[in-house]
């Protein structure tokens, strides 16, 4: 390594600076008024010296061209010739260049740097003046490269313009004072690759990066942005190329993973390496996302490599679209810069020699259609321009002022007020961290019609347009990898259908979860829903539970086949109760129908019918007047019916007295009396109907709480008190009439109708107890169906029982109808 030092020579007194040991020689180099280094990776693979520590170490050599880095030499060249041949800018002054071929390594990135620092002069006069022998550094293309060139020209403030280092750490204007860069920073692009996973709905991606300045960083702000935009990385894994046995893990973990998708912040030496092991272990069907470091290298296109990366997506440059510049690369550069012919003088066939494997460049042309990093460093070296344009205050008619010596502090500082715009229009000009705005191209691996491959532009990102303008994609024109248009899938786990919701899976990323039906009662109307939402009070949840449909109303309606039943019961009871009336009008003159009081018969047959009618009012739609209706008119029904048949019992009884010697009974208990204690026991129920629908009356009312899935139309008895004392009194008046027929069951033959009472009353109490605990536990409609069961069956009861004997006789033995007969001893 070349270092340039001050040391006091032995005997004499004048200071010398001189290089110690061998001067590193440029690549390419012309002398000019001011000078601009370059360093470029024109080889790619160094062959370290042994190192013994005995003898002075050998010189590195370096193989493997890489024709991408040697256009950016190139490009350097054409930039500082076009502007030699430009009078606007540094109309008076010649550029010259020295370009350096750091060989893909940092060793000789260092050796580069001091060269370009100290320059090629084994002595430089009697003292050391400390000026650089260049005023301006092109490079490098690696971050990590750049970070070495960048800290070791910090401290003497010579500026260093990189043309694709996009490591973040670079931003730093503290530690890289005097470092611009004619690209974004990775900030931007490993955003937008989140960005970009998230759009196509990859939720679960492999990441692998390159173990150095550039991949670590870019793949630290990758997984931070992943993060925020909801996208899970199965694996990060990272090498370096001078790292076999890392890369096969990588591969190896790339093979057994699930995830479809791979991140790849890869340089593109790394990217090489890469491609070479899943080539060979046959991996494919990956879709691959590039960063702009290898997705468009022209050295990863070989005639396997299309089967791992056909498809791939990434962020790239935008093409260098430079007028002159692909003439100059093919066959002016040649002819002017790279003369290698028997002409040449001794110091040129020297340089030859030492590059004659670059004459193998010389005919190769197939990439400058693709070239995109180019435009930077054309960028870069007028940006120098500018700057030094400024700083030697050139003018047109007089032109630069060549006597100003330019320091490089000031170029630091000129560059950091440079506006302007080069022919193809892009505007130039740096950020506070010395970087360029954000633009890139989404460019899409496509075979072409020839069978080449092809990088052709599907989208852009914009870091300068408005928030929600900046990513713009044609996912139509996308190919996918297998030269499908159907776009792959990598997710954990797959979406949740709305119905649904996401329930994590335990030790495992927040993209990989179980989708769990939503309970009863409970919606999702969306995929992916994290959780499920109650229906409102009136509505519950359909079958798939994605959506929420008013609940169903349940009463009795008529139309239902419990509805249809009970009112045909209904109404054969009323019918029955109308056949034995007329019987009995049309045997009202016969003995038997006047022995049974014929009166109370019509009575107590009339308050049957209203008992089965009133039935009816508990079928069909609650509404305000039907609740109302059908519980006062139960409860004066049956009560007028009761009283009826005490009335019957009561005159059995006094009948029975009346026929002792000496009794005057029936005088007192007459048809008046008869009909007043009918009237004056159904006049207290009504008193009671009368207080309970004035205090609480019942009202309609949707019950929620018994069913979750359905509403309960039913009739609120409003004041449960008024209720109970209308069943009461009713059972009552019932258990009065039980009692007194029950005495009078063993009177004689013609008063057997207490017999019949008796057993009616029976029936009655029983079917109302047992109505009692089956309307507390009914649910719903069937609260109402057997509260008209309760009704029909002790209407039937008492029907049967009372009537059903004497019509036998009036029907079936009329001859029994006689007066001699019920004075006698036959029974009925």
């Amino acid at each position: 390594m070349g270092l340039l030092l001050a040391y006091s020579v032995v005997g004499e007194t004048a200071s010398l600076c001189q290089i110690r040991g061998s001067p590193e020689f440029p690549v390419l180099s012309k002398e000019g008024d001011v000078m601009i280094g370059g360093v470029f990776s024109i080889h790619s693979k160094i062959t370290q010296p042994s190192l013994f520590f005995t003898e002075r170490p050998t010189i590195l050599k370096c193989t493997g061209i890489n024709l991408r880095e040697f256009r950016f030499a190139q490009t350097m060249i054409f930039a500082i010739q076009e502007i030699d041949e430009n009078n606007d800018i540094l109309p008076n002054i010649s550029i010259g260049y020295r370009i350096y071929d750091n060989c893909a390594s940092t060793l000789s990135s260092m050796r580069a740097v001091m060269a370009l620092m100290n320059g090629d002069e084994l002595t430089s006069g009697n003292n050391c003046s400390g000026q650089s022998a260049v005023h301006a550094i092109i490079g490098e293309s690696e971050s990590s490269s750049t970070i070495v060139l960048s800290r070791t020209t910090g401290p003497f403030q010579i500026p260093v313009i990189s043309h694709s280092a996009t490591c973040e750490c670079l931003s730093s204007r503290k530690n890289y004072p005097s470092f611009f860069r004619t690209i974004a920073s990775d900030l931007y692009q490993s955003r937008a690759l989140a960005q970009l996973v998230k759009h196509f709905g990859w939720n679960w991606v492999g990441a692998v990066n390159s173990d150095s300045d550039y991949g670590n960083n870019g793949m630290a702000i990758f997984l931070s942005a992943a993060q925020e935009e909801g996208v899970c990385v199965e694996y990060t894994e990272k090498f370096d190329r001078a790292e076999p046995e890392k890369l096969l893990k990588v591969v190896e973990v790339i093979k057994k993973s699930t995830a479809r998708v791979i991140v790849g912040f890869l340089a593109h030496v790394e990217m090489n390496n890469l491609l070479q092991q899943l080539s060979l272990h046959n991996i494919t069907g990956r879709q691959f996302i590039g960063v702009e470091a290898w997705i468009t290298a022209d050295s990863l296109v070989t005639p396997t490599s299309f089967s791992v990366l056909g498809g791939a997506l990434g962020f790239a440059v935008q093409k260098a679209n430079i007028s002159g510049l692909e003439d100059f690369l093919v066959r002016d550069f040649w002819e002017t810069e790279f003369q290698c012919n028997e002409t040449n003088t001794e110091t040129n066939q020297k340089t030859c020699r030492a590059n004659q494997d670059l004459m193998e460049l010389r005919y190769n042309e197939d990439d400058v259609a693709e070239l995109r990093y180019s435009s930077n460093i054309y960028k870069a070296i007028y940006a120098i321009s500018h700057s030094l344009h400024s700083i030697l205050k050139c003018s047109d008619g007089q032109g630069c002022k060549k006597t100003v010596e330019v320091k490089p502090w000031e170029v630091v500082e000129a560059l950091k007020h440079v506006n302007f715009t080069i022919k193809n229009g892009d505007k130039v000009w740096f950020d506070q961290t010395g970087a360029a705005v954000a633009r890139y191209e989404v460019v899409n691996w496509q075979r072409g019609t020839d069978g080449s491959v092809q990088f052709k532009p599907v989208g852009y990102y914009d870091a300068s347009l408005p928030s929600g303008k900046r990513f713009v994609l044609n996912t139509e024109a996308i190919m996918w990898p297998g030269g499908t248009k159907e776009l792959p899938v990598s997710v954990c786990s797959e979406s949740c259908r709305p119905g649904t919701h996401k329930v994590l899976q335990k030790g495992k990323p927040v993209c990989c979860f179980d989708c769990i039906p939503c309970p009863v009662g409970e919606f999702s109307n969306t995929t992916d829903s994290i959780d499920c939402k109650k229906c409102p009070e009136a509505y519950w949840s359909n079958q798939k539970r994605d959506e929420c449909l008013p609940k169903n109303i349940e009463f009795l309606s008529f139309t239902e086949v419990m509805g249809k039943i009970l009112v045909i019961f209904t109404m054969f009871g009323l019918l029955l109760t109308l056949i034995v009336a007329i019987l009995f009008l049309m045997n009202k003159d016969t003995p038997l129908v006047k022995a049974n009081n014929s009166e109370l018969s019509f009575l107590l047959l009339f308050s049957l019918s209203l008992c089965f009618l009133c039935s009816l009012t508990f079928i069909g739609q609650p509404t305000e007047w039907s609740c109302m209706l059908r519980h006062t008119a139960f409860g004066i029904t049956f009560v007028l019916c009761i009283s009826c048949i005490l009335g019957k019992t009561i005159v059995v009884l006094m009948a029975f007295k009346a026929t002792l010697p000496g009794s005057n009974v029936m005088k007192w208990f007459g048809p008046a009396q008869q009909r007043l204690t009918v009237l004056f026991f159904t006049f207290i129920q009504v008193i009671i109907c009368i207080l309970w629908l004035t205090i609480n009356p019942p009202f309609p009312l949707k019950n929620l709480k018994y069913y979750m899935e359905k509403i309960i139309l039913e009739c609120a008895l409003g004041s449960p008190t008024g209720f109970w004392a209308v069943l009461g009194y009713i059972g009552l008046l019932a258990l009065l009439c039980f009692f007194l027929a029950f005495l009078a069951r063993k009177l004689p033959d013609s008063f057997n109708e207490a017999k019949h009472i008796t057993f009616s009353m029976l029936i009655f109490c029983a079917v109302w107890l047992t109505f009692i605990p089956a309307y507390v536990s009914s649910p719903g409609k069937f609260t109402v169906a057997v509260e008209i069961f309760a009704i029909l069956a002790s209407s039937y009861g008492i029907l049967f029982c009372i009537f059903a004997p004497k019509c036998f006789i009036l029907v079936v033995r009329p001859d029994l109808n006689t007066k001699k007969h019920l004075m006698g001893k036959t029974q009925c």
